[in-house]
């Protein structure tokens, strides 16, 4: 397959870099860096504009997973301008380019977070539920989701991907609190009661791979593991995995001072079902929280 990928020099953009350079697939990545893309992307090509692509062959993928990183500060008013801008801009540039092609690929698998739900509470929430809408991170995702979505008026089958955070040995959330946990200074995040959806790395890159080989996925998936946890649950486990005490809480109050509004990325949750994903027929390696952090874990 000949596949644009965009956000291919984040965590999970390089991951299938190497996945699909081992499958022999043709890769470019659209970057501000390009000249970085083939030391970071393994097997990838750099483009600094969409139109450099243009006349040549047609691209069978456009996979968009574009965006800075939205819990790396809090959501003052140039923060949240950027944060817009990297996803809901650059869809509505990547998708009009779409349109503009002889022929438009195939498939458009575009990123989206599974903070489109906002703080569902103890609601449980699969792909057919309704989005929140209440905080900055769900209107986000809502809009980042409809300029993806005007895709389909050129024929282009899009798939949406609503993300949990991501558990990788190297970058992302868990690399965040492996440091404290590892000195016996982690804990729950405020009662430590909001549910808190999690997905492998390594299911991330198979999910992504296998939604583009299905020409039936259409629509939104969640991206997460069938099995639910709380905050409390997934720091127990995590201490448990390090051999490590986990006493330290942080209390509601702090977070909330601290962040502001993006502390609902910490103190609400989701209870969610991937319903739709496994109707798919996905196979999870890693669908418990025990078996993952112990794999991600493991002494080289």
């Amino acid at each position: 397959m000949r596949i644009l990928l965009t956000g291919g020099t984040g965590l999970i953009g390089q991951a299938l870099c190497r996945h699909w350079q081992s499958q022999g697939h043709e890769l470019w990545v659209w970057s501000r860096d390009p000249q970085n893309v083939p030391a970071l992307c393994s097997g990838a090509q750099g483009i600094a504009q969409l139109q450099a692509l243009d006349g040549g062959a047609p691209l069978d993928a456009v996979v968009n997973l574009a965006g800075a990183p939205i819990a790396d500060r809090p959501w003052t008013e140039a923060r949240r301008s950027l944060l817009w801008r990297s996803r809901v801009d650059l869809t509505r540039t990547l998708v009009d380019w779409m349109g503009r092609q002889p022929t438009p690929p195939r498939v458009l698998l575009s990123g989206s977070a599974v903070g489109w739900y906002g703080d569902g509470g103890e609601q449980w929430l699969a792909e057919d539920s309704a989005p929140g809408n209440a905080d900055f991170g769900s209107r986000l995702c809502v809009a980042w989701e409809q300029e993806a979505e005007r895709a389909r008026q050129w024929g282009v089958r899009v798939a949406l991907l609503r993300t949990a955070p991501v558990l990788a040995p190297k970058g992302g959330m868990l690399a965040r609190l492996l440091p404290p946990f590892r000195m016996g200074l982690g804990g729950r995040l405020g009662s430590g009661q909001q549910w808190m959806p999690w997905i492998h790395l390594d299911d991330q890159v198979a999910l992504i791979d296998h939604l583009l080989q299905h020409d039936a996925c259409s629509g939104p998936y969640n991206a997460c593991a069938p099995e639910v946890v709380r905050n409390a649950d997934f720091t127990q486990t995590l201490a448990r995995t390090l051999h490590r005490p986990a006493v330290l809480p942080a209390p509601t109050w702090i977070l909330r001072l601290a962040l502001g509004e993006m502390s609902v990325l910490l103190l609400g949750g989701q209870r969610l079902v991937p319903r739709r994903t496994q109707e798919t027929g996905f196979t999870w390696r890693y669908p418990q929280l025990s078996v993952a952090l112990a794999h991600l874990l493991q002494k080289p």
